[in-house]
């Protein structure tokens, strides 16, 4: 029993005694190795790699040894506009400090400037990615980091662009502190679960800021996400967390914030939503709280639509938006409690910070632009102001049942 241990000790410690004897190969033109090519095929598990700053072309390198690749100041990989320029095969790999430019472009495969293949525990840390087609790719991996990284791209049409931050079966990766930009869709996740993007800034790109579907369990926190072209789509997915963002200036015909379709058992709070077409586009999602979030100078600050369920909006705050609530139904089954509303004109008799009487966030003319999209053009008029006077009176058209019975008189009242 006693050999046995010691043997079990011993293969325990295997990995360590290979590392030993690593080493650290410099690669430059006053090297031994000139190229990156020839230092990794000289390399084994454990050695690190440093580029000395100059250029260097590279096409199709495969990394399938556990080493670290790193620049010095003005290491520039360059893949000529011909392929993919680094593909990782094994686990525990790092890439940080480099310059990566000039991928290939193909319509049958995904070519990036770094693949991620099959692995895990692989840090792809503080590189600077351009004029790429896919900028960083992870798939089928594990427990990677990707943070610092700068993506800057130069796409001017969907079909011939690439995503920034790509996920395609992953779990565990944490994606925090990156810059992306100029790309189709500047973070992207398929099948991909229990992961966390935190801290990165997301803008000017083709698309969508963030795009993810089918990925359960994630939590995006502190971001920033701005002037993409259609905001940020979050589609079929359940169980996701997003907190601490910022959506600014999505703005067009088609363009929102926030679009939630087939979104279940999730969570949206402590957000801000500010100068987007639509802050929160809602479609066939159910169980999502939205709480605490500021909503800010947006058209419409929530569109909901009837083939929502079991909602809750509550302590949010609503500010100088063009229409606060929007939807295309007449019935409701959403709950609504403790907003705070710019355009209530309740009272508060027993001085609880609430309002004594409902506030109904739907007004009429909305409904009306739901089903005629050109009347937004009357908004701000004497008629539009009469129609949605009336119609608070005496409710015809609006949903009766959308209202906050509990109105907050100030902002800061939650």
């Amino acid at each position: 029993m006693k050999l046995l241990k010691k043997i079990f000790l011993l293969l325990l410690l295997l990995p360590a005694f290979t590392y030993v004897n690593s080493e650290t190969i410099k690669v430059g033109a006053n090297e031994k190795f000139k190229t990156p090519e020839e230092a990794v095929r000289y390399s084994s598990d454990g050695d690190r790699i440093i580029l000395s700053g100059g250029v260097y072309p590279v096409s199709a390198l495969v990394i399938d040894k556990r080493i670290v690749l790193e620049g010095e100041k003005g290491a520039v990989i360059d893949g000529s506009l011909l392929k993919e320029i680094l593909t990782v095969t094994a686990d525990s790999v790092t890439i940080r400090n480099l310059t990566l430019r000039n991928t290939g472009t193909s319509f049958v495969t995904d070519v990036a400037a770094i693949r991620l293949e099959n692995v895990s525990g692989c840090v792809l840390e503080n590189n600077t990615v351009e004029n790429s087609f896919f900028a960083l790719y992870l798939s089928s991996s594990r427990n990677c980091t990707v943070t610092g990284n700068r993506i800057a791209g130069n796409s001017v049409s969907e079909s011939f662009s690439g995503n920034g931050i790509h996920l395609w079966k992953c779990s565990n990766i944490a994606i925090t502190n990156n810059e992306v930009s100029g790309q189709r869709d500047g973070i992207y996740l398929e099948f991909s679960v229990n992961s966390e993007i935190s801290g990165n800034t997301s803008r000017g790109n083709l698309r969508y800021g963030l795009h993810f579907m089918f990925s359960e369990g994630n939590r995006y926190i502190d971001n920033v996400f701005r002037n993409n072209g259609a905001g940020v789509a979050v589609m079929y997915t359940k169980r996701i967390t997003m907190t601490g963002n910022r959506f600014e200036d999505n703005w067009g015909a088609n363009s929102y914030g926030l679009l939630l379709k087939d979104i279940d058992n999730s969570l949206i709070y402590s957000n801000t939503f500010t100068r987007n077409t639509a802050a929160i586009y809602m479609e066939g999602s159910n169980r999502v709280n939205v709480f605490g979030n500021n909503f800010e100078n947006n058209g419409w600050a929530l569109k909901i639509l009837g083939n929502c369920y079991g909602d809750s909006v509550m302590n949010n705050s609503f500010s100088n938006n063009t229409f606060d609530v929007s939807t295309n139904s007449s019935g409701n089954t959403n709950f609504f409690m403790n907003n705070y509303w710019d355009k209530y004109r309740g009272y508060d008799l027993d001085r609880d910070s609430r309002g004594d009487v409902p506030y109904r966030p739907v007004s009429l003319f909305s409904l009306v632009v739901e089903r005629v999209p050109e009347a937004v053009v009357l908004t701000g008029s004497f008629l539009v102001d009469l129609l949605d006077a009336a119609e608070k009176i005496v409710p015809v058209f609006t949903p009766e049942t959308l209202a906050d019975n509990h109105p907050l008189m100030n902002r800061d009242a939650k």
